[in-house]
């Protein structure tokens, strides 16, 4: 297995290039990567101690530096150390430029103002927290997105995710014993998405889970037949109320949650699918 220091500068929180650095990375395999993260770098003394640490332990360097003294210094002495150090928003801020007419504004994380939409944000966390495995049915009018599915189907992570991105999210647990409230099926503002998976997929989570609690691992929660017909009965709810459906048994969270956004733009008639 190869071994790479990966050092990632930012002069602003670094989440945009950590975004970029996962991205990357989850196309090669047998790779140990130890991630040195540099936030807010705005001085030539902090680059320095940054600097020192990077002769150290040699690597990829990757930067959004919006500063020019700065950057010039980062890269100069990565030349001299024989390193290569990428910032990879330029060739988008330089095609933006050319066709925009009109040069960047260079102000370190522009992207994080405190407007309208961050408050957003903020708003659809709450109202998402708030509204985690059916609580609250009385509120789920003012939901953007409501999920459903069947206990140990991602619905709580999910749900999380896309209210990060601006989304009003519930969700409810669907059990055979339990039906949901007639409220449900009644709904006109959120767009209901049923989550499932596979049965063979969901035992094991459920049986991961209980490991980690110290359960028996032997009740109907991971018997086979059990969770067959637990996971039939949510398809069959899904299907008789015409709620599009989304299989999480090979897909990532943010994987669900881009299809469940693609799935709230055609409703919109908006593919941005953006609140």
């Amino acid at each position: 297995m190869m071994r790479l220091h990966l050092h990632l500068l930012s002069d602003s929180t670094g989440e945009t290039l950590e975004n970029i650095a996962k991205a990357a990375l989850a196309q090669y395999d047998d790779v140990e990567t130890i991630r040195h993260f540099w936030p807010m770098v705005r001085t030539e003394a902090h680059l320095e101690r940054i600097l020192q640490e990077i002769s150290q332990n040699p690597g990829l360097v990757l930067f959004t530096l919006v500063n020019s003294e700065t950057r010039r210094t980062l890269e100069s002495r990565c030349r001299t150390l024989g390193l290569p150090a990428v910032a990879p928003l330029d060739a988008v801020t330089g095609a933006l430029s050319g066709l925009l007419g009109q040069a960047a504004k260079a102000r370190p994380g522009r992207q994080h103002v405190l407007d309208a939409a961050y408050f957003a944000r903020v708003d659809a966390i709450q109202f998402t927290i708030a509204h985690d495995d059916g609580i609250l049915a009385e509120d789920w009018e003012e939901a953007d997105i409501l999920l459903a599915g069947v206990s140990r189907s991602s619905k709580t992570p999910t749900s999380i995710y896309l209210a990060n991105r601006g989304f009003k999210t519930a969700n409810i647990p669907i059990v055979v014993e339990s039906p949901p409230p007639e409220s449900l099926f009644t709904l006109k503002n959120p767009i209901i998405v049923g989550l499932t998976t596979s049965a063979d997929r969901l035992i094991q989570v459920r049986r991961n889970r209980l490991l980690s609690l110290n359960e028996m691992t032997t009740t109907a929660y991971v018997d086979q037949e059990s969770v067959t017909r637990e996971v039939a009965y949510a398809r069959r709810m899904f299907a008789d109320n015409g709620w599009p459906v989304i299989d999480v048994t090979r897909r990532s969270i943010e994987e669900t949650a881009a299809a469940i956004i693609a799935l709230v733009g055609e409703r919109r008639g908006d593919m941005s699918g953006e609140p």
